[in-house]
């Protein structure tokens, strides 16, 4: 597949992210080379890591052994819950890079907003500086709130180019994402299939069965349409290769209302306001 297929998104910084890139959460470490190189084979360009994953190692073993330009990837990494802060933010970041082999990354995001520590304005600020010295081209927050969001816009001038949370036809985040348009905040889905809980909703199957495609690309698709940008995970190289085949078909507005109507407020994970 040509990867100039995979739109990108541009980002409130003028920076554009593949909108469609490979996640790699719950893959050990010694997994993850053979996973993220199958995924630079199939075409991805965008791929999504963590501190808490365990596996920037190996996604920097996979991008060293690729013969792929670096400003042809798009690398994302997060800051840990137990790192928030200033000074153990800069660290931890210092501490990330090492492990991917990399002198900056494309996006960094405050993993989630722990709000009983309190830490993520300082956190922050940190980041602030590490993307005004260009270690950062981007800087987001995963799993943050309106709330949280909000207390960023008012003290700080960075507005957080993307907000990665769990979204999916089952927890579609309306109003969070209106909250994103009006500030300018790109979507990002982590989760964007439920770990396969909506792949068996009949609105989901009827469109699968319809276009020929399978219910997770149908899903992946209504992704892309609404705007967001998604990560979708896998080991396996044929589905690797599959969640990336959505591009050469369109889900009709009655799709996309069908799809919309299956929405349930279904968490596969932790809910942001309680989890520290």
């Amino acid at each position: 597949m040509s990867t100039t297929a995979v739109p990108t998104v541009t980002l409130n910084n003028g920076v554009e992210i593949p909108q469609l890139g490979f996640g790699v959460f719950q893959v050990p470490d010694d997994q993850t080379t053979t996973a993220v190189t199958a995924a630079l084979e199939a075409g991805y360009r965008s791929i999504d890591t963590a501190a808490v994953y365990g596996n920037e190692a190996g996604v920097g073993r996979a991008l060293a052994a690729s013969d792929l330009a670096r400003q042809d990837l798009f690398i994302t990494t997060k800051l840990w819950n137990a790192d928030q802060g200033h000074d153990a933010t800069l660290r931890a970041f210092d501490a990330s890079l090492e492990k991917l082999g990399l002198d900056h990354v494309d996006l960094y995001l405050i993993h989630w907003p722990a709000p009983a520590h309190d830490r993520y304005a300082d956190s922050w600020r940190a980041i602030e500086r590490l993307a005004a010295e260009g270690r950062i081209r981007a800087a987001g927050v995963s799993n943050f709130q309106p709330a949280h969001l909000r207390r960023l816009l008012e003290t700080s001038d960075l507005v957080p180019a993307v907000n990665q949370v769990e979204l999916h036809p089952g927890l579609q985040q309306s109003e969070l994402r209106a909250f994103h348009t009006a500030h300018g905040i790109a979507t990002e889905a982590w989760s964007p299939l439920a770990q396969g809980a909506v792949l068996d909703d009949p609105a989901v199957t009827a469109i699968a069965e319809r276009t020929g495609k399978s219910p997770a690309q149908v899903v992946l698709r209504w992704h892309l349409q609404l705007g967001n940008i998604v990560i979708p995970k896998s080991v396996t190289p044929a589905r690797i290769r599959q969640n990336l085949d959505v591009l050469d078909f369109d889900l009709s507005a009655q799709d996309m209302a069908a799809i919309a109507a299956t929405d349930r407020d279904l968490r596969t994970g932790p809910h942001p306001d309680q989890f520290n």
